[in-house]
Parts: C-alpha cells; structure tokens; sequence
C-alpha cells in the first residue's frame, strides 16, 4: 500500500494557523472528518488523546505523526499539515514540529497505521525529504514529493533484492536453555559451538542456565546475525529475534544433530520469525504439537520451583537429622529450637512450591498477566479451598497446583481475547486491574470446584501406594529407576522426577521412598559409564575414555546428563544397559526401605538419607550392574 493511497490533496492544509499540539491535532481531525474517513471526530479525538497519553508522537527533527485505532474511524487514511514556524509538541528532542501527519484506522484493521508508520518513519528519517514537504507551496507539490520520495526507496529495495543467489551464512547466534539449566543447556551450546567451528562459521551461544544468563548476546550481534538458533526446553524472551531468520528446536537436537541445524541455518532453509508480542515464549513456533507446548509450560514451572524445593527440602531433612525423636515422636523435626528452626526456615521456602509451580506455568501461556492468577491458583491448591470451607479443607497438591496453573494461563489468554474489543482508552487498565481482579475471581471459583475432585484422587493414589506390598513398591522402583535412564533429562526422565515431587509433597515416608529410588535411579547412569570406561576399555575410543572419569563426579551430583555423549553414539546398547543399572538401583532403594526428603543434592544430601548405608550399597550394585550390561553389549572398538 502506498501512503498517497491513503492521503487525499483534500486531507492537506500547508501553512495551518495552529499555534499549539491541541489546535494541530483539531486541525487534522477536521481534515479526516472532511476527506470522510471518521463516524465520529469526537470519539477518535479520544482516542489520539489516550495514545498521546501513553507518550508524544513527536519523534523528533520537527516530525510529530499522531495516530490512532478506533471504532469511529470508518475509512482507514492520512492527513497533513505544516506549521514552518514550528510549535512545542513535546517532542523527544525538544526541538518545535513543523510537520504532521496523522494516522486513522478502523479498530478491525490489522495494524494498518502500525505498517503506515512503519512506511512513513522510513521515509522520514531523510531530513531533505521532510524539508522539501515542509516547503511544498501546494498539496500537489506535497503529494509528488512523497510519491517520488517512495518510488526511489521502493528502486532501492528491488536493487537489494535483485541477486538470485543467497550469500552464505557466516555467522550464528544461538540460546539453549534447559529446565533446570544445568546439564542440556551448555552440552547443546558446545555441541553447536564445536560443531561450527569444525564447519568454519562464526557462531556465539546464549546460555540460559540456572545461575542466569551466560554470553548474553547484545542488540548487534541479533542484528548482524544470519540466522539464530534457539534450543530451548523452556521458555524464553523471543521479542528479540522479531524479523531474524529462526530455527525454533530442542537442547536434545542441538546435542544430538548440531550439524543439520547449522547446514539448515547456513542454506537459508529458515523461516523469519513473527513475534506476537503477547507471549515472550519459544513455543510460539506454530509447528509445535499441543503436547511440546504443554510440556514446555510444565517445564517453566519445574524449573522456577526447584530452587524452592531443593533449598527448603534439604533444611527440611537438616532439621529431621538434628532431632531427638525421642521427645515427642509425633513433633519430629521440631522437638528442639535447633531443629525447629531449620524446619521452620526449610517448610517457609518449601510452601512456595506449589504457588511458583502453578503461577509459572500461568507465566508461560499468558505471559506477565498470567502470573497471578497461576500463582493464586496454586496457594489455593495448597490450602484446599473449597465452597465449604474457603479457609481450606481439601488440599489437591501437586496434581491441583498443574490444573491451576495450565486452567490459569488459558483463562487469562481467553481474557485477552475478550478486552481486544474493548476501547483503546482502557488498553493501560488490562494488565493491572481487569486480569489480575477477574483471572483471580474465576480462577478461585474453579480451585473451589477442582480441589475436592483431586484431592479424593491424590487420596486414593497415597493409599493405593502405602497400601503396596514390599514386592510392588519394588516393582515401582524398577519403574522409575528406568525412567531416569531411558532419556536423561528428557521427557520420561522428568515425568518420573515430576512424580517424585508431587510424592514429596505428602511428607509421609511412602513419598520419601519414592524420591529415594529416582535420585539413585538417576546417579547411576554416569557412574556406569564412568566403570566401563575404566574396566571395559576396549568398548571406548580414546577420547571416550579420557572423559569417562568425569562422570563419577556428575553421577554423585546426580547429573544424570552426564551419561548423553555415550548414549548418544551408541543408544541401541547403551541405554538399555543403563536402565537396568537405575532399574536395580531403584529396586534395592525401595526394599531397604531408604528415604530422602530432599528432592535433588547427590552424594551432598547423603547425610540426611534414610538408612543411608543400604542407599550407598543400592547405588554401588546398580552402577556395577550398568556397567556389567555395557561390557556385555557393546562391542569392541576395533570391531
């Protein structure tokens, strides 16, 4: 669309008498109302108003270019002006404006006067371009200023366009980010750093992890960028990379295909990337399936809690190893001021895990606006709200708190939907007042409905588990342990840990039992292999061998991570063999009946481990046994 479609010789008034920003902006609503483009000049008036309100539209060099969206704009168009004295329109440079044009669209348009502006600051940014029409003795000459204006830049454009072939891609950006930002974040950054280096591109990788943002890529690195790689399991800010080139995948595929990612990028097979601005979420990218997305909602709200839990759990258990049961078994853990106060601290930061857990899943799907209604959603999950008993009565824990937090974010982005009708003078009022009041209002309504529904389920689960004999308990543990090998960080791998907090969550020992089996089961695939490469060396190239020791120390930091490199080069042998190495070790933790109320630490919260020393002896069997099926299955190197 070209801006003289829009402007009419009749929507221009050069030398206008205005003397001030209210008298120019009645000037060229006069003019829209003349040229017929308004069904009520007083309404767009608001209109123009309210988004001056919000900030001027002088932009500076003596251009001011108002604008507004609104249901009293019947015909989208432009008007002009010209005061060469110049008047005070609060620009940004503080210098009089002597050129306006004012913007009128239809509140149905799609962002019309956002693309007519985007056209005309262009333009603009030509000082004798705007001289010249500031200078226009008529609005012909006015017109045929900024038709030539246009057609030069459109000349240019074609001229920019005009080589059919793609010059190569030469330099890269990226960001990974994993749930908890330990592991998958930085192997997918290396595998990609290392990989482009080996291919001669210039790349540089954002690394989101759990200590904050690493390399953070500047505004001129996005900008210079060919193409940018995001190989995020969560959630991050995408409003960056609006306009660049985009590959939207997994840490796993960065870890695992970093080549192919890199070729795409460098052949141009990219789409440009469209940010919504609503949410700041990489599972924007419309070929994402419904369970990615979900997953990847879930995951934000993970990996916002951990630190709740691990931090409150571990003084938590702190305070269990420095109390005398002794002196009242049914006050465990707060018998003495030492232990009271470390369970005390410990209970404060872990009754925050349900809240964070829901509110950042809300986050996720809704951006900032959903934030509380998730986060309120979650507490009354925690406190079992009810139509009964509004105080509490029937806690939905965990289960509850994901319902909250998912029925939360798609409560808020169906408000959205709604206000989009709403006028543009209450767009300030959204975020800080109709959200938060209504998300929060229906958000307690439906927790009142949902607790008592999931808590008779989480009931029925917490007896069906402590009513499991020693043999099915260690058929569980079997269960889970394999779960922790089978994908390592993936998705199996956090279900099964997902499931391990949700049991810790009842405090009672069946729960604890639970998140003892996934710790070990979770530690023994790294310190298998870390065995095989010292007892079985003919399995392993050299540089496999070389690094094999380095995962003993992430295996007792329970870094299961640590195991990919290996499994990734040979999985049809290696990831069997680990599962039954976490399997058993899941197994025995579960008949020595070992417990563990902190949900994650390794070898670090092995002093507050139930029956600790049959935990070390489950964890040394099943990394014996991993590393007994590796030497059995792998074959030789020279082979």
């Amino acid at each position: 669309m070209k801006i003289t479609d829009l402007l009419k010789k009749e929507g221009i008034l050069l030398n206008c008498p205005a003397t001030d920003r209210e008298s120019a902006i009645d000037a060229l609503i006069d003019l829209h109302s003349k040229v017929g483009n308004l069904n009520d000049a007083a309404a767009f008036k608001e209109a123009i108003l309210a988004r001056e309100e919000k900030g001027s539209t002088a932009i500076g060099m003596g251009i001011a270019v108002p604008h507004g969206k609104s249901a009293a704009v019947k015909t989208a168009g432009l008007t002009a002006i010209t005061i060469p004295s110049g008047i005070d329109y609060k620009s940004l440079d503080g210098n009089p404006s002597n050129l306006f044009f004012m913007i009128a669209a239809p509140d149905t348009a799609a962002d019309t006067h956002l693309e007519v502006l985007s056209k005309l600051m262009t333009l603009l940014m030509d000082q004798s371009f705007a001289k010249k029409l500031v200078e226009a003795k008529t609005a012909d000459e006015f017109l045929k200023v900024i038709d030539d204006k246009e057609a030069e830049k459109d000349k240019e454009t074609s001229a920019k366009a005009a080589p059919a072939a793609k010059p190569s891609v030469k330099k890269l950006v990226g960001v990974t980010a994993c749930p908890t930002g330990i592991a998958h974040t930085f192997m997918a950054a290396e595998a990609l750093e290392l990989k482009a280096k080996e291919l001669g591109i210039d790349i540089k990788v954002e690394k989101d992890g759990s200590a904050g943002a690493k390399d953070v890529l500047t505004a001129k690195e996005i900008e210079e960028a060919d193409a940018v790689i995001v190989a995020c399991d969560k959630n991050i800010d995408m409003g960056r990379f609006n306009g660049k080139p985009v590959i939207i995948t997994s840490t796993k595929e960065a870890i695992h295909n970093p080549e192919n990612l890199i070729k795409r990028a460098t052949d141009g097979d990219v789409s440009i990337y469209h940010h919504s601005g609503k949410i700041s979420a990489s599972s924007e990218a419309t070929n994402e399936s419904a369970g990615r997305q979900a997953y990847k909602h879930l995951m934000n709200g993970v990996s916002h809690m951990l630190p709740f839990v691990i931090g409150g759990g571990i003084l938590i258990a702190i305070a269990f190893l420095l109390d005398d049961f002794s002196i009242d078994p049914s006050n465990f853990g707060s018998n003495t001021p030492v232990a009271a106060w470390f369970k005390s601290i410990g209970g404060t930061a872990f009754g925050f895990m349900l809240p964070i857990l829901a509110g950042f899943i809300a986050q996720s799907i809704a951006d900032r606006p959903g934030l509380a209604v998730g986060f309120v959603g979650g507490a009354l999950a925690s406190t079992g709200a009810t139509f009964v008993s509004p105080g509490g009565d029937v806690p939905s824990a965990f289960l509850g708190a994901l319902v909250a937090g998912f029925a939360a974010g798609y409560l808020v982005r169906f408000m959205e939907k709604i206000c989009e009708k709403l006028p543009q003078a209450l767009e300030g009022i959204k975020p800080v007042l109709i959200y938060p009041l209504c998300g929060i209002f229906i958000i307690g309504i439906v927790m009142c409905a949902i607790n008592p529904i999931v808590g008779a389920l989480n009931a029925w689960i917490t007896a069906l588990l402590e009513g499991m004999g020693t043999g099915s308990m260690v058929v569980l543990g079997i269960l889970l342990g394999a779960m922790m090998a089978t994908d390592m960080g993936g998705p199996l791998n956090k279900a099964a840990y997902a499931f391990g907090l949700a049991s810790l969550a009842n405090q009672n020992e069946t729960g604890h039992m639970i998140m003892a089996a996934i710790m070990v089961g979770g530690m023994v695939p790294p310190i298998a292999i870390a065995l095989a490469t010292i007892f079985f060396k003919n399995k392993f190239t050299p540089a496999e061998r070389k690094s094999g020791p380095v995962n003993f120390i992430m295996g007792l930091c329970f870094i299961t991570e640590g195991a990919i490199p290996f499994a990734a080069a040979d999985p049809i042998r290696v990831i069997p063999s680990l599962m039954v190495g976490s399997g058993v070790a899941g197994a025995l933790s579960m008949a020595f009946k070992c417990t563990l109320r902190a949900p994650h630490g390794g070898i670090f919260v092995f002093p507050v481990v139930g029956n600790v020393a049959m935990y070390l002896v489950a964890l040394l069997i099943g990394s014996v046994a991993g590393c007994f099926m590796l030497g059995l299955l792998k074959k030789n190197i020279e082979d």
